[in-house]
Parts: C-alpha cells; structure tokens; sequence
C-alpha cells in the first residue's frame, strides 16, 4: 500500500489568487451530453497532419477528451493515458513508467512517438520518453490522440508502433483564472493558471504547477526510494486573423525524486550507492501557418533543453533544436497532398561518476534530416487511396525509406472500412551503440558498433462507424513483422558482449473500443486489445539477455477496460472503471484487474469538488519491473478542488 510523506505546499494561496481573479466562468459542457454522431464530428489531425472528423480517419486511433481527462481524476499525464484501450501503461514506481502500443513495453520503451503541441519529446539518449517529466497541466489539455500503429510518413523513425500526440488548448479558450487542488494518500498536486487577452487580437495563457508524491512501498513492506516533487510553469500565445495563425509556447521545469534500486543502469555484480535523481529543463516553441498560393504553409522551430543527473552513474546535459516545414495544397480536385521537410540538431554530453560504465564519446553531435510526402486520391466518391513516404537520415544507419499506403472505403456516412500497408524503423540511440562497461578498456560490454535499424512491416485492417443509432466502434486487425530486433551478443573473442541486431519474428492482434449511449446522460465506454507475439533469434546470433523471453514476457496478451459516465441531478457525476491487464511473464508480473472512481459536485457557479479512488478493491498489484524492488500499487483517495473564475 501507498504511504504518503508530508509535503509543503502553496495550495492556499492558489486557492487564494483564484478567488481574487474576477467574475464567475460558465460551467464547461460534459461529453456525455453530446451525441454519437457529434463525437464522430471531432477534429483531429495524426493519420494525416490536417484537420479531419475522427469518423472519417482511417487508422486505430483513440481520441481522449478534455472532459474525459477531467472525468478521469488524473493528475498526471501518464495516469491519463491509461484512458487509451491501445495502451498499455505499466507504472514501476513513482513517476516511472512503462507505456507502449502493440507490445515491446519496458523501461526503455522505444517504439512510441510522443509528441506535445507538435514537439517531440523523443530522448536519442535511449529512443524513448522521460516520463517523470512530463507533467503537464492536464486541465490545459484539449485532447490526446493516441494512434496505434506505424506512423513514421508522417512523423518519422521511432513511430514504430503508435504515436501519441498531445495538443493543448488555445490561449484564447482559457481566459479567465482557475485553481485546482488535490490532495490524496499519496500525492498532493496544485495548478493555477490565467489568461487574458492581448492587444492585436492575441491571447496568452500563464500556469504554474507542483506535484508533490510520497514514497511507495514493495510487496514485502519495503520502502520504495522514490518520494519526489517536480514544480513546472510556462506560457501559450496565440495570434490570429482570417487564414493565418501565430503561437508560441514555452516549458520549464524543475525537481527531484528518489532512485529506487537497482537503479536507472544495472551492472551486474555491481551494487551502486543510488543517490537522489535531479531533473531541470526548458523549451521554447513557435508555429506560424498562413496561406500561400493554391495552398497552406505552416513553419514550426524549437530548441528543448533538458538535464538529468542520475548518481553515480551518469549525468546528461541535452539540446535540441529542429526546424519543420509543411505544406498542403489541392494541386487537382481528387488529390490533396501534404509534403514537407524537417531538420533537427542535438547537442549531448553524458558525463559518468562511476567506473563501472560509461557512454562514450561523452561529447556527440548529431543530426537528423527528413523529406516527406504523402497524397490522398479520391478514387471515387466513397473510396480513397492514401499514398506516402519519407526519406529520414540519420547519423548512425544514413537514409531509411519509409512509405505508407492506405485504401478507405466509406459505403455509407457512419460507416468507413479502411486496410494499410507500411514500413517503419528504430533508428540506433546511444544506449545501442555508445554504452560501455566498465568506463575503461578492457571493456565488457562494447558498446554497439554495427547496430542497424530495427524494421518493422505492417498490415492493418480495420472498420469505423455507428452501426446503431446508441453504438459507435472501431476494430482493428493487425500483422507486424519485426527484424533486427536489439540483442546482446557475444564477441568472437568470448570476452565481451555487444549489442547487435539479432531477433525477428511477428506481432499479430485486435483491438477494439466502442461508446454506448444507454440514455441521455449515461454513456459506457469499453475497449479490448489481444496480442499473440512470436519471436525468435536470427540464425547465428550467439545472444547473452535472453532477449526473446524478456520482448515476449513484457507483452500482455490480453488488456480490456470498462468506463461507465453518469450525469447524476444537481449536476453531479458518477465515473467508473474497470481495468484489467494480463499477466507478464519477463519478469512474472501476474494479471490484475482494479476498480477505479470519481464522484464530483458543483459548489455554486465558480467550483467543484470531486472524491477520486484508484485500485478501490484492490489489496495491492504490481505492474511492472521484478516484485522484489517494484512498487506494489494498493488503494488510493484523492479529494479535488477546482475554482474558475473569469
């Protein structure tokens, strides 16, 4: 079970500012009270990088709401994401997560994209997501798209298995002040924002957010090192008038939290003295989108800079900078063509306090460089093919060709068919080809010098629609076949390791979610993903992890979800969950189903108060990494306070 640690905190005086900001905002409207149909109406824009109806999107993508996010209780992103049926979202300890789609889950997850108002936050330390910085003012979020699948056309290498992008609101949609406040057995979380109006036409947006998290406890009651807080502000500007838009965001953050053992690199025979985890970091993004001749240009440059000290075993200092341009234009009545390019630079220094390991060069520069391109052709008035590659180089593997084609059929409104065939890569990371043990020749592990792409081809087929008036649904079937998947082989001379590319083998799968309106005002939601893996080694790989067992046993082969919305009179809400996820076998994780709830009420025109419990039946289950140093996840409380005012 849980256990919480005192924290100080500064939610009076949140609550305080928020009070003291103006005038009543209207209460929001809740999803529930929309439509089937209108929900099929949502805007979206990740199968296709322009404005689409999620009913008309030919890909397995879930959308989650603002108002589901709300609905939810979630405080941090992570937790939010589990909303998703194409998710599997595993947490090891405090912060630490394990999310993939389609399989090949771990602490170094490195198949998912995940991308947040258009920037990547995408690691080349290891190909992967930092979690524990992610930590978003959810109540800013307008939706999360969650894509399952290859989406490297259009977003580049590393999309191999899905893409998650998340797009916040306009700062024109959050004028105004809000507060929220939360307060549980385990964590403690405060958000203030405001907004206000800009001469010219403009909106800017202000937040500061603080999460506190206590310690956790393993099955066998021991303490958990990974008590943390992390304290994070920005800002969100937007310009606008007829066909042209101006935005501008910015992100900082700073915190710390425990290291739980065995610690972010394991050596084996080497026990570290595990420290405190120190993380900072800042990015600055600008988007500007205006027409130009038959069609529309959008530009779009950051830098991020992050930092993350992790002792004794590594410290990195991290920038980013990229630059993408697009555009999309009618060049024929049945062609709609979107191309566009994009450049990236890193800066990375990844310093070592131990001996025992090391990344090397400390010191690397790299470069990414991509051309894409893809065309919708109508076909018919009811049938469109979708066409499109990328070329991507990088500086380990050169140039990787990356095409998609993708056949809709719609026979009628609310029904689209739709089947894909495409190729997606891994591209190297530093974690393949530059890690070292120990930090001196002779070395044990030889870092990765011949590592090659991972590859992977993809079949889909699936089905969208409104088969009733009260249903709505999306199907999935899927094939993928995977080579040059990451090993740890044996030199030739049998002193050493290296990482090499030696396990193929497939993935096949559904997955399915749908939305029941059982009356206005109660809606459930229920989704299911099936996965059958089948892995093996390449012939003459001599490999040293037992990399077959761990990429299988991290796969579940069956999660599913149940969510049930209600609008109670007084304007209250009733939401449940019931969430089950299979059992792990790499290391043995067994299956677990939890009981989640939140019951909210209005407190006047200005606030709401919500009582949220996670695993509410549940004496305790893990979800990920070995049981006797992970976090054994039990009941949870949380009481929320949110106060808007305009």
């Amino acid at each position: 079970m849980r256990k919480t640690t005192s924290r100080s905190g500064c939610a009076p005086a949140f609550a305080l500012a928020a009070l003291l900001c103006g005038r009543p905002a209207a209460a929001q409207p809740s999803l529930v009270d929309l439509s089937l149909e209108e929900l099929g109406n949502v805007t979206i824009t990740s199968t296709s990088r322009r404005e689409q109806r999620l009913a008309d999107a030919p890909a397995s993508l879930f959308v989650i709401t603002a108002d589901d996010i709300r609905r939810s209780g979630a405080t941090r992103l992570p937790e939010a994401l589990r909303l998703a049926p194409n998710l599997h979202v595993a947490e090891a300890y405090t912060g630490g997560y394990a999310i993939s789609a389609r399989g090949f889950n771990g602490n170094s997850a490195n198949k998912l994209l995940v991308l947040i108002d258009g920037r990547s936050v995408y690691t080349p330390l290891f190909a992967g997501v930092f979690w524990d910085v992610q930590d978003l003012a959810l109540e800013d979020v307008e939706r999360i798209e969650v894509t399952s699948g290859p989406g490297s056309t259009l977003w580049g290498v590393n999309a191999v298995n899905g893409v998650i992008n998340i797009i916040t609101r306009s700062a024109a949609d959050t004028q105004g002040s809000l507060a929220s406040l939360s307060a549980g057995s385990h964590e403690r979380a405060a958000v203030l924002r405001h907004g206000l109006a800009l001469d010219g036409g403009g909106a800017l947006r202000l937040f500061v957010k603080r999460t506190d998290q206590g310690a956790t406890e393993t099955a066998a009651g021991q303490r958990v090192d990974d008590a943390g807080h992390l304290l994070s502000g920005g800002f969100r500007a937007d310009w606008g008038r007829p066909g042209e838009r101006f935005t501008l965001l910015g992100l900082a953050y700073r915190g710390n939290h425990g290291q739980p053992e065995p610690g972010s690199i394991v050596v084996g025979g080497v026990k570290f003295a595990l420290d405190t985890i120190t993380l900072s970091g800042a990015s600055l993004l600008a988007r500007w989108e205006r027409p130009l001749g038959p069609g529309g240009l959008s530009v779009q440059a950051y830098v991020d800079r992050t930092v993350r000290r992790v002792p004794p075993t590594f410290d990195e200092g991290l920038t980013i900078a990229d630059l993408e341009l697009q555009y999309s234009l009618k060049p024929a009545p049945a062609h709609t063509l979107v191309m566009g390019a994009d450049l990236r630079r890193s800066r990375d220094r990844v310093g070592h306090g131990a001996p025992q390991f090391a990344f090397l060069p400390e010191r690397l520069n790299q470069a990414w460089t991509s051309l894409f391109a893809q065309d919708e052709i109508a076909l018919g008035r009811d049938l469109h093919l979708t066409v499109g590659a990328r070329v991507e180089r990088n500086d380990y593997t050169g140039s990787e060709f990356l095409p998609n084609l993708r056949l809709a059929w719609k026979p009628a409104r609310n029904h689209l068919w739709w089947a894909s065939a495409a190729r997606t890569v891994r591209a190297p990371s530093r974690l393949d080809r530059d890690a070292y043990i120990p930090a001196q020749p002779p070395y044990l592990l030889d870092g990765g010098p011949g590592f090659r792409a991972e590859t992977a081809d993809v079949l889909e087929l699936g089905y969208r629609g409104q088969p009733l008036p009260a249903l709505t649904l999306s199907a999935t079937a899927f094939h993928g076949d995977y080579d040059h998947l990451r090993t740890q082989e044996l030199a030739s001379s049998g002193t050493s390791v290296y990482f090499g590319n030696g396990m193929r083998g497939r993935v096949s799968g559904a997955e399915a979610w749908g939305s029941l309106q059982l009356a206005p005002g109660a809606r459930l939601h229920a989704g299911v993903t099936l996965l059958r893996p089948h892995l093996a080694l390449r012939p003459g790989s001599i490999d040293t992890a037992n990399s077959v067992a761990a990429a299988e046993g991290a796969m579940p082969r069956q999660t599913w979800q149940l969510r049930g919305a209600f609008n109670l009179p007084g304007d209250a809400e009733l939401d449940l969950m019931l969430r089950h996820v299979g059992a792990l076998s790499a290391p043995t994780v067994p299956a677990y189903t939890a009981v989640d709830l939140r019951l909210a009420a209005p407190l006047g025109k200005t606030a709401e108060i919500a009582l949220a419990g996670r695993n509410l039946f549940d004496r305790g289950h893990g979800e990920f990494t070995p049981e006797a140093t992970r976090t054994e996840l039990g009941r949870q409380l949380m009481l929320q306070l949110h106060l808007r005012y305009r």
